[in-house]
């Protein structure tokens, strides 16, 4: 039986279209025979079937209203409109029906029920608006403030949004959770619109739990608002609903992490004891430049000149910057004793690439010199790694290119560069099932040879 209410309530938004379409057929019909009257029996019969159609919309959406938890506070205005608007349309009919009709609404002009008929319909229209899309649809690009102002009630939808910084002294609940539930599920459980009598807007909310009881647990595998995040899309129990906007695997593991420290409604995420590694997807991506955020000489277009006349590759890196780019890709005879013409150029140098070359070991105490370096690339050399960690002096390298080489030294010495945020170590000597990051996942370890999955098509022969 609640199966059937619940779809007989679902075909309310096609059914309720129906009297709004009678109704606005009636009223420009109307307002075309104004002086002639010689539909009025056209029209009687138009406001009939809008009363009918009116009816069934009022019946379908009561059992909406019943079955997909709505407040009577949120839905009265339209039901009780609705109700009017389809007494209206047989009071409509009557008045137009010839010698059916006496007393003082028989003598009340066309023109002035059909404002009314106009009225009740763009009331209840918007009514039905409200409930659909929200009260503040309109003005929802408007800010918070203007929107408390003009007397709307904001729940505040702001992103989970950590920094590197503060993510430790973040409030558990307030700063964390809360703005999860309220972008996620707070559209369906709210003052307004309480699906399942459970309220997510607030502490109290959650805590109280819903029509089945609780919806938090000590264990995230026993709580209801978890298990119903991770049921398949497809099962009707899943939540939020298919359609809506829906929790991240991220926003849904910091959930299940939260309850199981006991879901804690106070306190910092220090306090309480949860681990970096769920926060760190929420830190703001930072687009690197490849180059030192900061200001620096230009570089002397003659000792340029002399470097590019050698054979070495200068370019700039973008025009907003005097940083350089410098590649030995057409110079694969370059090596250690080469560096030194580098050395006129060396506070401009954030990007150098080596690969392919014939540098030793020995370049990494050169390279030591160049205060500004953020991208070098040692790939397809013969360098061990033997004096790399002469590197650990450069403050603002972030990546290392060692594929190919003959780099053989443990990983674990990268720890100790402050700012390195990648090191390519495909096809080197090192165990290529090492670890994947080091420093708390701040620097990556690269070791390529990535395997696809297959795909049905991959095995079509054309």
């Amino acid at each position: 039986m609640e199966m059937i209410q619940q779809l007989l309530g679902r075909l309310h938004p096609l059914i309720v279209h129906l009297p709004i379409g009678f109704i606005m057929l009636a009223l420009l019909l109307q307002w075309y025979d104004r002086k002639q009257k010689e539909w009025s029996k056209l029209l009687s019969l138009i406001y009939f079937w809008a009363g009918v159609t009116a009816v069934l919309a009022c019946i379908t959406g009561y059992l909406q209203y019943q079955g997909e938890g709505y407040s009577f506070d949120s839905v009265k205005w339209h039901l009780w409109s609705g109700i009017v608007t389809a007494l209206f349309c047989f009071v409509m009919h009557l008045r137009l029906a010839p010698k059916n009709f006496s007393g003082f609404m028989a003598k009340a002009p066309l023109s002035i029920l059909g404002i009314v008929a106009f009225l009740l319909i763009s009331f209840t229209g918007h009514q039905g608006g409200n409930i659909t899309h929200g009260e503040d649809y309109l003005i929802g690009p408007l800010p918070n403030s203007v929107k408390s102002l003009l007397g709307y009630e904001v729940i505040e939808e702001k992103e989970l949004v950590l920094t590197e910084d503060n993510w430790e002294e973040a409030l558990v609940y307030e700063d964390v959770i809360q703005p999860i539930l309220n972008s996620k599920c707070v559209s369906c459980h709210n003052p307004k619109k309480t699906k399942g009598e459970l309220l997510l807007h607030s502490k109290e909310g959650i805590l109280k739990g819903g029509e089945s009881g609780d919806v938090l647990a000590m264990h995230s595998d026993e709580s209801e608002l978890y298990n119903r995040m991770v049921l398949p899309m497809d099962d009707d129990g899943h939540m939020p609903p298919e359609g809506k906007k829906q929790p991240t695997k991220e926003e849904i593991k910091l959930i299940a992490a939260w309850m199981d420290v006991g879901h804690p409604m106070k306190g910092t995420v220090k306090e309480n004891k949860l681990k970096k590694d769920l926060f760190t997807s929420f830190f703001p991506t930072k687009t690197y430049t490849g180059h030192p955020e900061m200001e620096i000489a230009e570089a002397s277009k003659d000792s340029i000149q002399k470097i590019e006349d050698y054979g070495i590759y200068v370019d700039p890196i973008s025009e907003s910057t005097h940083f350089l780019s410098v590649s030995c890709i057409n110079k694969p005879t370059f090596k250690d004793s080469d560096f030194e013409r580098l050395l006129s150029i060396k506070q401009q140098i954030a990007q150098l690439d080596l690969g392919g070359t014939e540098v030793s070991d020995a370049i990494f105490t050169q390279l030591a010199q160049l205060p500004n370096l953020s991208i070098l690339k040692l790939d397809d050399t013969k360098i061990t790694g033997s004096q790399i960690d002469q590197l650990n002096v450069l403050n603002h390298l972030r990546s290392i290119n060692l594929t190919g080489s003959n780099f053989n030294r443990d990983v674990q010495l990268f720890s100790s560069f402050k700012n390195l945020e990648r090191v390519y170590l495909y096809k080197t000597e090192v165990d290529q099932n090492g670890p994947k990051s080091l420093n708390d996942g701040r620097l990556v370890l690269e070791y390529g040879n990535y395997q696809l999955p297959t795909i049905p098509s991959d095995s079509i022969i054309y």
